[in-house]
């Protein structure tokens, strides 16, 4: 059997990252995990090959080398998924699905034309996939029906499928699951709330396997929450601080978790002396009351302002996400959190219109209330929300793109990140020193023509650099980077703008020419 493994275009969103990547010369962020990890667990006398759209298109000899074409996808991917089940469909070829967005909406793809949905998790699912295949079967959905896998028996993923060039990071996964109850997160419903994870040995074969090929850049931990389990991230973080050391400190590690990180000294020490040096966390808002309504409590137990100051000073850059239009917002959302940024130094914060994700509480509960206005739903930063907010639409909108626009803001991004970065703890390992590569040194020299020559902030730029060097020097060249990371955001912000601003004006167009048409309190339901 021979499997062309593809994954589908994102669409411009925060994390496309072009303008940075084409500093490093290099395409995608990160790599389709899922796939590889896919391609792992089917049978291994199969044949496969990979195609990353991100990347590439797919060549038209891997369109006729291959004898079944497996398509995974995330929400934001729904509009080439369905394309490339279309394409596949069009040249003869069965069509296997799967990922969170086919298992969250299974009719989008089936009406698209896949043959076989694989649905939840894999470690379960595809074994009854590759039974089917075998028995002759041309069709069929398969599910977990509840059942949660133990993924101590999962595979080390087949990286080597990956055109590794093109990435600027690895991804690996130790655990899936969250043990909280968010009302707008699909990671539970996916997932579950017990957080399941691999053995430490595990992980550390997945991170053998990364060095054998020669890989030696970041490397991303893609758990939704890492720490959701902490004795056993600590039993990892134990070893893998050992293995690290003994290789030489050859990656510097990402992920996410959630802000009672800041409880654990003990977690964020052994983080740091494992070279992780950023960490995503899930803020949502300032507002205590959107935080209780929505049920993030480990939210509301501390200082989110203490507990972010406390994550940065141990050494761990933050990373956050927000969200505006919970009900029962009171005006100003956007205000309070860029406040928020501000106060903490906070550099880099994603940022959204909340959105009902299917199958979610905050989902089961709009439709009961009838409010819900799309089923689908994603998390793009460029789409309005898909439901009846308790305050005008318009406002919401207003209030995200003034903020979005305020946060990369070059002055205030570079005072805001100076900040950051002053209080950043120093890192606690060092790599022996290696020459930069060539197309480091020219992404170098273009952030530094661009923010210390071209702009008008550049003597902001040199100020807050040779402050760094002189007041924290361990941290001046992971500094560096996230200043070249606004290379980025003051493009997004634009498209933000546009593409909101634009949805807003055929939203109000709608609603005006439905209220000549029926009664007002219909109108709501109407647009829906």
């Amino acid at each position: 059997m021979r499997v062309l493994l593809l994954y589908p275009l994102f669409p411009k969103t925060f994390w496309s990252y072009e303008k940075i990547l084409e500093l490093v010369n290099r395409k995608v962020l990160l790599p389709p995990l899922g796939l590889v990890t896919v391609a792992a667990i089917l049978p291994q006398e199969w044949e496969f090959k990979l195609v990353d759209r991100n990347i590439r298109a797919v060549t038209e000899a891997e369109w006729q080398w291959a004898d079944m074409v497996i398509i995974s996808a995330m929400i934001v991917q729904q509009k080439d998924l369905c394309e490339q089940i279309r394409e596949a469909k069009r040249r003869g070829k069965q069509v296997a699905v799967g990922g969170p967005y086919p298992t969250s909406v299974p009719e989008e793809p089936l009406e698209a034309g896949a043959d076989f949905l694989i649905l939840d998790e894999g470690e379960i699912t595809l074994p009854m996939f590759v039974e089917a295949v075998q028995r002759g079967e041309t069709k069929g959905i398969f599910r977990s029906n509840g059942e949660k896998p133990a993924v101590t028996d999962t595979p080390v993923p087949r990286f080597e499928l990956l055109e590794f060039d093109a990435y600027d990071s690895m991804s690996v996964q130790f655990s899936r699951g969250c043990p909280f109850q968010c009302e707008f997160c699909d990671i539970i419903v996916l997932y579950g709330r017990k957080p399941r994870t691999k053995t430490p040995a595990q992980l550390l074969a997945e991170l053998d396997y990364l060095y054998e090929l020669g890989w030696r850049r970041g490397v991303f931990m893609v758990d939704d929450n890492f720490i959701g389990n902490k004795r056993n991230v600590k039993l990892l973080l134990k070893d893998l601080k050992v293995w690290m050391a003994e290789h030489k400190y050859p990656f510097k590690f990402n992920t996410e978790a959630s802000v009672d990180l800041a409880q654990d000294p003990e977690m964020m020490d052994l983080m740091v002396e494992c070279n992780f040096d950023a960490v995503f966390l899930g803020i949502e808002t300032p507002d205590e009351d959107s935080l209780q309504l929505t049920k993030k409590f480990q939210n509301t137990r501390s200082s989110l302002v203490e507990s972010v100051q406390s994550i940065t000073k141990a050494g761990l850059r933050p990373m956050a996400g927000f969200i505006i239009g919970f009900d029962g917002e009171k005006a100003g959302a956007g205000d309070r959190i860029v406040r928020f940024a501000e106060i903490t130094g906070i550099p880099s914060t994603t940022f959204a219109m909340l959105q009902a994700l299917p199958n979610t509480a905050l989902w089961h509960r709009l439709e009961k209330e009838g409010r819900l206005w799309k089923k689908g739903g994603n998390i793009n930063q460029t789409t309005l929300m898909n439901f009846a907010a308790t305050r005008p639409l318009e406002d919401i909108a207003r209030e995200y793109v003034e903020a979005f626009w305020t946060l990369y803001d070059p002055e205030l991004y570079l005072d805001r990140t100076y900040r950051c970065f002053l209080m950043l703890g120093a890192p606690k390992v060092k790599a022996p020193f290696k020459m930069p590569e060539w197309v480091d040194l020219r992404a170098l020299l273009i952030v530094i023509w661009r923010q210390g020559v071209k702009r008008n902030t550049r003597w902001k730029f040199w100020h807050h650099l040779f402050s760094i060097i002189k007041h924290n020097p361990g941290v001046w060249e992971h500094y560096i980077t996230v200043c070249a990371h606004n290379e980025h955001f003051l493009e997004y912000r634009q498209i933000v703008r546009d593409e909101i601003e634009a949805q807003v004006a055929e939203y109000l167009a709608e609603e005006e020419t439905l209220k000549t048409t029926i009664p007002a309190e219909k109108v709501v339901s109407a647009i829906a």
